[in-house]
């Protein structure tokens, strides 16, 4: 595939937090560590306090892919080797364990760490850069992630679930999975990837299930695949679980953050509970709220004061499940991490987080927003040029493109501006002329003035309208290419699954992303089949 790249603001569909982020405005200078360029990550790298425990990251990586096999000399293996040397640093992005990867993004979200990584390295020659997958195993809201459109059609995993989705079994999936690999086909590439698909979720859990499927699309490009529901890793969080149960700090700092955003006209769009910690066993994951002196678990039995609180993180840290606000605080104190990938609204409610992370003493990452695409398959790769459109054009409404597309190709003036502007003169010497029979009738004049205005502008419309049943066939291509490529009426990676485009393309789907997207540039790539 080859790409053509235009601004994000061309898209229309981020927001201008996002926008104003990327173009460094300095309202956000207080928000954020360091800027998201080379000169960022060079300050960042020389001040850098690393506080993960690495062998502990080195021991659970380990122990997580004892039931995946490793090519020899894997690069994978290799990175998780390195992370126990002091030069070697973290490119994370994480997500929910969407249903055979949910949406483009989520690979769109992998590619840019491993590309981020691969940047750095070749800047910063001397040190090392690991991309991870931080799966969301914790996560409760199975109904965010049982289910997937590809090619359209909605396939959706029916289950009885609760708790944490990492830990479900892979009960009732077998149809989920019929489905899935039914709208893929039976040429060479779908098949291989319907046997991926299966083996994967041939897995006991949700997260082994997805461990494999994201290890196999990115093993050669040296993903390493964590998972943070894990005892040895809470344990180095607990301090901050407990002080921050029971100081409410977190609450305290994002409010404060939250105003200042505010006020510097940057919407936040997450808000902290007063305690910001979930009690996690088998099949429950509900809040934790102070309640007559007693922290108590939601829609549960459960209950401690605040000593029974302590002992309790104490002995069972793994546990104690932090939310969207804290979840980014624990990847930092576990990881030797260095930047963030998110999509645009990660990135904005991460502005949100740093006052806290200054509190606990933690460094702030750098926020890298994940490239976005449009990918444009066989059968619409000639349309740009078939309509003589602009890769921009894309993006505006069918109405507006038919609009344009029969303004430019008509053999008809479609537009009444030289008319109106003759008209305009004529009216400002009638407005004359009844002024000075009577100053009242000045007002009349412009009412009559402003009514042809809107009479002229419905001419306007019907002329259009009637020129366009002249180009029907031209037409009917926008509206269908519309539909393909923006399904829904949004963005295709905010619905559409990676499978179809695997199928078209086989493993070179992955290594063109790989070859396109350029993490630090900041462009929308529009990627287009040669």
């Amino acid at each position: 595939m080859k790409a053509t790249y235009i601004d994000y603001s061309e898209t229309q569909s981020f927001s201008p937090a996002v926008l104003g982020y990327l173009d460094g405005k300095p309202e956000y200078d207080s928000f954020i560590s360091y800027r998201p360029n080379l000169e960022g990550f060079t300050a960042l790298l020389k001040n850098k306090n690393v506080i993960a425990d690495r062998q502990v990251l080195l021991k659970v990586l380990k122990e997580q892919y004892r039931e995946i096999e490793l090519q020899e000399n894997s690069l994978v293996g290799r990175n998780i080797e390195s992370l126990s040397g002091e030069s070697t640093y973290t490119i994370t992005t994480g997500h929910q364990l969407n249903l055979f990867t949910g949406p483009l993004y989520f690979i769109f979200k992998i590619v840019t760490a491993i590309n981020l990584a691969s940047e750095l390295k070749a800047n910063f020659p001397e040190k090392d850069f690991v991309p991870v997958y931080w799966m969301a195993t914790e996560d409760h809201d199975f109904d965010e992630i049982n289910h997937t459109y590809i090619g359209g059609k909605k396939v959706s995993w029916t289950n009885a679930a609760s708790g944490a989705t990492g830990r479900l079994n892979m009960n009732n999936i077998g149809e989920a999975i019929k489905e899935y690999t039914g709208v893929l086909g039976l040429t060479e590439n779908a098949m291989e990837l319907s046997n991926l698909i299966e083996t994967a979720y041939s897995q006991n859990t949700l997260a082994g299930a997805t461990r494999y499927l994201v290890h196999e699309l990115f093993e050669e490009y040296g993903l390493v695949v964590l998972d943070a529901d894990c005892k040895e890793f809470k344990s180095q969080f607990a301090g901050i679980i407990f002080d921050d149960i029971t100081g409410g700090n977190s609450f305290h700092n994002i409010s404060k953050s939250i105003i200042a955003l505010q006020n510097a006209g940057i919407d936040a769009p997450v808000n902290p509970r007063e305690i910001n910690f979930f009690y996690l066993t088998e099949g429950l994951r509900e809040r934790i709220v102070l309640q007559n002196e007693r922290y108590t678990v939601l829609n549960s039995e459960i209950s401690f004061s605040q000593n029974e609180l302590k002992t309790e993180i104490q002995n069972f840290p793994e546990r104690f499940s932090p939310n969207v606000v804290m979840r980014p605080l624990y990847q930092e104190v576990i990881l030797p991490n260095i930047a963030y990938i998110g999509g645009g609204a990660e990135v904005v409610y991460w502005l949100e987080l740093k006052k806290n992370f200054d509190h606990y003493q933690v460094d702030f990452p750098i926020l890298i927003l994940r490239n976005s695409a449009l990918i444009d398959g066989n059968k619409l790769k000639n349309v740009l040029q078939l309509l003589k459109l602009k890769p921009g054009d894309l993006f505006k409404t069918a109405d507006a493109l038919k609009k344009q597309w029969v303004t430019a190709h008509s053999e008809h003036t479609l537009n009444l501006q030289d008319e109106w502007r003759e008209m305009q003169c004529i009216f400002e010497k009638l407005k004359l002329r009844a002024q000075k029979i009577d100053p009242t009738l000045s007002a009349s004049a412009d009412a009559v003035k402003a009514r042809l205005s809107r009479a002229i502008i419905r001419l306007e419309k019907k002329m259009v309208k009637a020129e366009k049943r002249n180009y029907a066939d031209s037409l009917q291509r926008i509206d269908n290419f519309k539909r393909q490529l923006f399904p829904k009426g949004g963005l295709q990676e905010r619905s559409e699954n990676f499978g179809l485009f695997y199928v078209a393309h086989g493993k070179s789907f992955i290594s063109s992303l790989i070859s396109n997207f350029k993490p630090l540039d900041f462009k929308f790539s529009i990627l287009q089949a040669e």
